[in-house]
C-alpha cells in the first residue's frame, strides 16, 4: 500500500513540533507499506527552514528524502506565516498549490491522507485522491474554522462562510474522517461526515524516562534547586500565556518556583516584552527544541502546564502536550476543561484549574511546590495511565488496521 500524506506542518524528531505523523509513518513503513509525505520546508513552530537536509527525490520534482520507507518531499511555501493572519493565509494557499503540483508526480498511490488544520491542504488531498482514483482519508486535528472564529483571528463573514463550506465539502467527500479527540465526533458528523474514526492523540512512552532529572537542561537554563513549572508548546493566541505571566506575578514571593515557557510562536515577542515590563524574574523563556530533545526538557520539570483560552470550543480538544507530560511522568497543571480534563482526572495525574483564572493557576503551582512527593506521585500515575490507554504504538496499530481496511490490505 502506498500512502501519500499532505501535511504542511509535518515534523520529524530533529524538528520542534508534534511528531504524531512521523511516528505513524515509521510504523506504516515498518509494516511494509510505502509512505510519501509532502511537507513545508519551513518550520510551522519557528518559521525557520527545517533542519533536515534532503537530497533529490527520485519520485517527484523538488527536494526530498526519507528514512526506511518514508519519503519526505518539500513543497515551496510563503515563509512569513508568523507575521499576521493574512500572511498565514497566504502561506496556507501557497502550500496548497505547490503540494498539489508535487503530488501529481507521486505514482501508484492507494490512499491520500489530508490533515487539518490548515484545512486548505485538505482540498489538495481530495483532488489528488480523485485524480489518482485513490481512497481519501481526511484527518481533523482541530476544528477549523470554528477555533479561528472563537479566538478572533477569522472575522470576515464571507471568509467564514467559505471556510465552513469547504469544511462540509471535505467531510462529505472523505471516504473516512479521522479525529484525534472524541470531542470532535459530534461536530464532524453534524456537518456531513459519513464514517468517523477516532485515532486519538497519545505519546510514545519509550521516548521518555520518568527517572531522568533533566540535570543538563536545568544547568543550561540556570534552574538548579528550583521547583520548575514548565509550559512546552506554541506561543500563540490560543495558548493564553498571559494568564501564566499573571500567575507568575502572584508567585514572586516564592523564590524557589520558576516558570519556564519553552517554545516559539507569533505571540512570544509580546510575552517577553510584558514579562520584562512586569519584572518577572521567575519566568524563563527558552527557544523551541527538537522533539528528540523534549524528553530531557520535560524531565527538568517538576510540573507541566497545559493551558488554552477559556473558550467553550476548546473543551473538545486532546492537546498533544498533555500526553507528552504524562509520558514523561510529570504532574499536569491543566487549565483546559472538557474531554482532556476527563483523561487527567481519570489518571489522577494532576490538578484542573479553571481556564483564565491566574489566581487559581498560581495556587495550584504553589500547592505542588509545597508537596513535591505528591507531584511525583501524580506524574507516575499519569505515566502508568498513558501506557495502558494512550501509547502511540497501540494507537498506531489501530491506524494501520484502519488504512489496510480502507485499501483492502494491499501491500
Amino acid at each position: 500500500m502506498h500512502i501519500l500524506i499532505i501535511h504542511q506542518a509535518f515534523a520529524s524528531l530533529d524538528e520542534p513540533g508534534g511528531t504524531r505523523h512521523y511516528e505513524f509513518a515509521r510504523l506504516l513503513a515498518a509494516r511494509g507499506h510505502q509512505v510519501t509525505v509532502i511537507a513545508s520546508p519551513v518550520s510551522y513552530i519557528t518559521g525557520a527552514p527545517t533542519p533536515s537536509a534532503f537530497g533529490t527525490s527520485p519520485i517527484s520534482r523538488g527536494n526530498g528524502g526519507g528514512w526506511e520507507g518514508v519519503w519526505i518531499l518539500r513543497a515551496r511555501v510563503y515563509s512569513a506565516h508568523h507575521k499576521s493572519f493574512f500572511h498565514r493565509i497566504i502561506a496556507f494557499f501557497s502550500f496548497m498549490i505547490s503540494s498539489f503540483w508535487i503530488g501529481l508526480g507521486v505514482k501508484n498511490v492507494d490512499l491520500v491522507w489530508g490533515t487539518s488544520p490548515p484545512i486548505f491542504q485538505g482540498m489538495t488531498a481530495w483532488l489528488l485522491a480523485r485524480l489518482k482514483r485513490a481512497k481519501f482519508l481526511f484527518e481533523v486535528r482541530d476544528l477549523w474554522p470554528q477555533f479561528a472564529v472563537a479566538v478572533g483571528v477569522l472575522k470576515n463573514p464571507i471568509l467564514i462562510r467559505m471556510s465552513e463550506w469547504l469544511e462540509r465539502f471535505l467531510y462529505r467527500r472523505a471516504d473516512r474522517v479521522m479525529v484525534n479527540s472524541p470531542g470532535f465526533i459530534t461536530h464532524v458528523t453534524s456537518r456531513g461526515a459519513r464514517r468517523v474514526e477516532l485515532i486519538p492523540n497519545g505519546a510514545d512512552p519509550s521516548m521518555f524516562d520518568p527517572s531522568n532529572d533533566g540535570a543538563d537542561f536545568r544547568r543550561a537554563n540556570h534552574l538548579e534547586d528550583k521547583f520548575v513549572a514548565l509550559y512546552a508548546g506554541a506561543h500563540g493566541m490560543s495558548n493564553d500565556l498571559n494568564a501564566v505571566l499573571d500567575a507568575a506575578k502572584l508567585l514572586m514571593d516564592e523564590n524557589r518556583i520558576q516558570i519556564v515557557l519553552l517554545g516559539d510562536g507569533k505571540e512570544k515577542p509580546a510575552l517577553q516584552a510584558r514579562a520584562a515590563q512586569m519584572r518577572l524574574s521567575n519566568v524563563s523563556f527558552v527557544s523551541s527544541v527538537p522533539k528528540s530533545e523534549m524528553p530531557n526538557a520535560l524531565a527538568a520539570a517538576d510540573a507541566c502546564i497545559a493551558i488554552l483560552k477559556p473558550f467553550e470550543e476548546y473543551k473538545t480538544t486532546y492537546p498533544n502536550k498533555v500526553f507528552d507530560y504524562m509520558a514523561a511522568g510529570r504532574a499536569v497543571v491543566l487549565a483546559i476543561d472538557g474531554v482532556i480534563r476527563e483523561v487527567v482526572e481519570a489518571a489522577q495525574s494532576g490538578y484542573f484549574v479553571e481556564p483564565g483564572n491566574a489566581s487559581a493557576l498560581a495556587s495550584v503551582i504553589r500547592k505542588l511546590a509545597s508537596d513535591k512527593k505528591k507531584a511525583r506521585e501524580m506524574g507516575l500515575n499519569g505515566r502508568k495511565y498513558l501506557e495502558q490507554n494512550f501509547s502511540r504504538k497501540a494507537i498506531g496499530e489501530k491506524l494501520v488496521e484502519l488504512l489496510e481496511e480502507m485499501v483492502g490490505k494491499k501491500k
